[in-house]
C-alpha cells in the first residue's frame, strides 16, 4: 500500500466525505453549538436573577429608584424570569439547525445587552458578565445564516 503525494491531488478537485472524515458539517458547527450553549446559559443566568429580583429584592445594590429605567425590583424581575425562558428555549433551538433560531439569538442577545446595562448599577458584577456573554452570541450567530450541513451538489 503506497501512499500518493500531496502533489498529485488536484487543488480544485472536490473531495468526497470519505475522503474528508466523513463530516458533513461546516466550519462554523462548532461555533453555532458554542453560542447555543452560551444562550443556554443565558437564559438560566437571566432566570436566577429574575428570581433573585422577585423574592429577595434588598439583595442588590441599590434601591430600585437608582436604576437606569425607574421601575421596582419585582417588575425587572418578571422581565427578566421570562427573557431567560426565551433565550433558553431559543438556544435549544439553534441545537436544531434552525436559521430562524439563530437570528432571534441575535436579536434576543441584543436585547439581553440593553436590559444589563438598564440593570448594571444594581449589580455590576453580574450584568457585566452577563453583557460580555451577549456580545458573544452576537458574534457567534451572525456569520453562518445558512444551514449547518453544507451540499456535495
Amino acid at each position: 500500500m503506497s501512499i500518493s503525494p500531496m502533489s498529485s491531488m488536484d487543488p480544485g478537485e472536490q473531495r468526497s466525505l470519505s475522503q474528508t472524515g466523513g463530516s458533513d458539517y461546516s466550519a462554523w458547527t462548532g461555533w453555532i453549538a458554542f453560542a447555543g450553549v452560551i444562550m443556554v446559559m443565558l437564559g438560566i443566568f437571566h432566570a436566577i436573577q429574575g428570581l433573585v429580583a422577585i423574592f429577595k429584592d434588598n439583595y442588590y445594590l441599590v434601591h430600585s429608584s437608582g436604576l437606569v429605567v425607574n421601575v421596582n425590583y419585582t417588575t425587572w424581575g418578571w422581565v427578566h424570569l421570562l427573557g431567560g425562558i426565551i433565550v433558553a428555549a431559543a438556544g435549544f433551538c439553534v441545537f436544531t439547525g434552525q436559521i430562524w433560531a439563530r437570528t432571534v439569538g441575535v436579536i434576543l442577545a441584543l436585547l439581553s445587552a440593553i436590559v444589563n446595562v438598564g440593570f448594571l448599577a444594581a449589580y455590576p458584577v453580574w450584568s457585566l458578565m452577563m453583557i460580555a456573554l451577549d456580545v458573544v452570541v452576537i458574534l457567534a450567530l451572525p456569520p453562518v445564516c445558512r444551514p449547518l450541513r453544507r451540499s456535495d451538489g
